[in-house]
């Protein structure tokens, strides 16, 4: 079967086991994060969701457990803008599993009002971005041990606003918008998959960007619904733009990112609607492929750095 713009994730997963596979899905217990979640069980996957409200979490995994009648999905507290609860959250997960084969970066804060995490950072670089990257790190164990892993970040076309601004990335000097710091920390999440491959690779780890296509979900709560129509995404009538994915269809290209044979020695990609994109060096009107800036291998090379200082990893 070909995939593309309208292939869901049970389609890119069926007839394939991934039984005795480890896999964490962040922000898993609504939208795409569920979705994802349900297609990887559903394959035979052992699946953690790692989710900051932890009671919705807990029924959303027995939820899966129930319908997908596989593995018991498991329900653990995660809250990505808290380097604090990413640390505990690894090291729990650590004591309990000594391999993780998927790690799916899918929780995220979009076009929220300026506001710092309880580590100062700003909070949407500081969620999106950081807290992703210090998980990856923490669990870089029990990916080493999988001989065989994949870390999926999720992108969007939000990195055609902009790339990282390293002279001011917690905009200390310049003016907030809430769409430019969303475009800088997924621009972010893009190079953290070129960082990954380029560092780990030889360890059988590799890294994925992904763009899951528009999908109305609960990330558009920071907008007022006179802002999400004047975008185009719905009408007057409160009806979604047919160009918009299902959430089945938004989970596919994360889950083909995390499981294809085919992109096998392939990380580092940015990946959109089940395949490769075109590289841009100036913003296409279609806002379809993926800057230069967001793939650029030495860009890369300087967030990691940085990040790693931010977090005083280094």
């Amino acid at each position: 079967m070909a995939f593309g713009y309208r292939t869901t994730a049970s389609e890119v997963l069926e007839g394939v086991s991934l039984s005795g596979k480890q896999a964490i899905v962040t922000g898993g217990y609504s939208g795409i994060g569920l979705e994802t979640a349900r297609a990887l069980a559903s394959a035979g996957a052992t699946v953690t969701i790692a989710c900051r409200d932890l009671d919705r979490a807990v029924a959303t995994a027995a939820n899966l457990t129930q319908s997908t009648g596989r593995e018991p999905v498991v329900a653990m507290q995660l809250d990505l803008s808290s380097q604090a609860s990413v640390a505990s959250f690894a090291e729990q997960y650590r004591s309990q599993h000594d391999q993780l084969h998927i790690l799916i970066n899918n929780a995220a804060v979009m076009a929220c009002p300026f506001e710092r995490t309880v580590d100062g950072f700003e909070m949407q670089f500081g969620t999106n971005h950081l807290g992703h990257f210090a998980l990856f790190h923490h669990l870089l164990p029990t990916l080493r041990a999988a001989h065989g892993a994949r870390v999926v970040s999720l992108s969007s076309t939000g990195h055609f606003r902009a790339p990282v601004d390293f002279d001011d990335i917690g905009f200390e000097r310049r003016e907030y918008h809430p769409w430019v710091a969303y475009g800088q920390a997924k621009t972010a999440c893009a190079l953290t998959a070129v960082g990954v491959q380029q560092r780990y690779a030889g360890e059988g780890i590799e890294g994925y960007a992904v763009h899951p296509g528009g999908i109305m979900t609960n990330l558009q709560r920071h907008m007022t619904a006179e802002d999400i129509q004047k975008r185009g995404w719905v009408d007057a009538d409160g009806n979604v733009d047919a160009r918009f994915k299902t959430v089945e269809q938004g989970a596919a290209t994360s889950v083909w990112a995390a499981t294809s044979p085919a992109l096998t020695g392939r990380g580092g990609q940015y990946l959109a609607d089940c395949g490769e994109v075109t590289i841009h060096d100036e913003v296409p009107a279609d806002l379809t492929g993926v800057m230069r800036y967001a793939v650029d291998p030495e860009q890369a090379n300087r967030l990691w750095d940085v990040s790693l200082a931010m977090l005083k990893l280094a």
